[in-house]
Parts: structure tokens; C-alpha cells; sequence
């Protein structure tokens, strides 16, 4: 049993990170809803001006375009090499896992010059392409380590039980083993969507149109070439950073339940 000084001190520790988190956000929203450096506009017309001037408009219509595509994608083709490395023994099954591995442990920085070149002579440069595809890759990798995990540490016995009643390997997959997954993919789904939505280096580098520009990239390109103030640069970090918070906030129960279902399992 906890003690009541014992169960007061954890609250004291957990309300100074939490003071601790969310200053940051809270000084950032302070102010985008202040005065503007000019004084003409305050509160919500920050934002407003900011999304005018911006044109947050096409920069989050990229981001949602290459969110969605990596996260479908990614997910789906996790699940399926996840499935297919945690149930089965198959030639070549660890040295794939191992070079799967290797996608976890490549920053994305040591690889982005020569993708570069690799996807100009392809023709893919300052395509939607060339920012989805990478960020695909590097997904999958981390998606199949996840998954895998996942399946390892699955029930056997009622895999067994629906070979035996007849099922292939497709039905056991989608209806046998991926319903109870559902905390360990919708965890998936929130990590890659924020990962893929904050991306800011693959865009920097592989596009130069700006109707390909993501929110991030759009907000370092608001920051130096539309404005110097601090209150517009706020607000349009809050737009950039909004999408995320919503998409965390309605998932985040299945998000936290698959963090616990995985640590309980390992």
C-alpha cells in the first residue's frame, strides 16, 4: 500500500513536469492571442492574418496528403511484414529482419543527400513522391519491429485453432489477430502521423515549389520571409502544431493502452 505522503509526493513530482510541459505551450499561445508587433490585429485575428500571409492553407493540404498516404501505407504493409516475421519461419527471415532493423538505426540525415540524387535521376525531385516515399520507408522499418513484437507475444493457441478449423493465412491475419491488435496499431498510427507530420528535412531538401511545401517547412519559410515578429510566427506555430494535438487528443486513450498492452506483454 501507498502511504498518503508517499501518494502526495508523486503528485508534487508530476505537477512540476507537467508545469514544466506545458509552459512552453502555454507562453506560445499567450503570444498568438496578444497584441501583434504592429498593434493592429489581437486574439484570434493573429491567426487569421497569419494563416492569409502564410498560406497555411496549401502547406497543411501537403501535409495532410502525405500523412494520410504514409500512414495507410506504413501501417498497412507493417501489419502484413509484422505478421509475417512474428508467426513465421521462413529462408532468410533474420538477415530481412536485420536489414529491417538497419532502417531503424539510419537517421534520416545520413541518407538524405544521396536519396536526393538517387530520386533527381528518376525524375521524382519536387514531386509529392519524393517527400511520401522516403517517409514511407522509414515507417515500414520502425512499423515492422512494432508489429512483429506484437505478433511474437500473441495467443499461438488460437492461431492453431483456426488452422485447424481451415482458415488461410490472409483470414487469420485480418480476423483472427488483427482485431486484438488494435491498441499496438492505433499506437502505430499516432507515432508515424506525428513523425511523418513534423518531418522537416526530407521536404527541405527533396522540393522547391512551394505548393509542395508541408506546414513545417511553410513555417520556417513564414518565419524569414513574411514576418520578424513573434506574435504571427506563435500563431502560425499553433496552426502547424493544432492537427497533431487533435489527432493525439482523439486517440489517445487506444494510444496509451497499446503503450501499456505492450510493455505488460514484453
Amino acid at each position: 500500500m501507498i502511504s498518503n505522503a508517499e501518494r502526495m509526493a508523486n503528485y508534487a513530482i508530476l505537477l512540476v513536469f507537467a508545469a514544466f510541459a506545458l509552459f512552453p505551450i502555454v507562453t506560445i499561445l499567450g503570444a498568438a492571442l496578444g497584441p501583434s508587433d504592429s498593434g493592429d490585429t489581437a486574439g484570434l485575428a493573429n491567426f487569421a492574418q497569419a494563416w492569409e500571409i502564410g498560406r497555411f492553407g496549401s502547406y497543411l493540404r501537403t501535409s495532410v496528403l502525405v500523412s494520410v498516404f504514409v500512414v495507410v501505407g506504413s501501417v498497412v504493409l507493417s501489419v502484413m511484414s509484422g505478421y509475417a516475421f512474428g508467426t513465421m519461419r521462413f529462408r532468410g527471415s533474420s538477415a530481412l529482419f536485420y536489414l529491417f532493423l538497419l532502417g531503424i538505426m539510419m537517421p534520416s540525415e545520413a541518407i538524405a543527400v544521396p536519396l536526393y540524387f538517387d530520386l533527381r535521376s528518376l525524375g521524382l525531385t519536387d514531386t509529392f513522391w519524393s517527400i511520401a516515399m522516403p517517409q514511407l520507408a522509414l515507417s515500414v522499418a520502425f512499423g515492422t519491429f512494432w508489429m512483429r513484437a506484437y505478433f511474437r507475444a500473441s495467443n499461438r493457441a488460437i492461431v492453431e485453432a483456426a488452422r485447424i478449423d481451415g482458415a488461410s493465412t490472409w483470414r487469420i491475419l485480418w480476423q483472427v489477430l488483427v482485431p486484438p491488435a488494435r491498441p499496438a496499431i492505433v499506437t502505430l498510427t499516432v507515432l508515424v502521423f506525428m513523425w511523418t507530420w513534423n518531418e522537416f528535412l526530407i521536404p527541405l531538401i527533396m522540393v522547391t515549389k512551394e505548393s509542395l511545401r508541408t506546414a513545417p517547412l511553410g513555417l520556417a519559410f513564414f518565419q524569414g520571409q513574411h514576418t520578424a515578429g513573434f506574435t504571427l510566427l506563435a500563431a502560425g506555430a499553433v496552426i502547424v502544431a493544432t492537427p497533431v494535438v487533435i489527432f493525439y487528443l482523439f486517440l489517445q486513450r487506444h494510444f496509451i493502452r497499446g503503450l501499456l498492452h505492450g510493455a505488460v506483454r514484453e
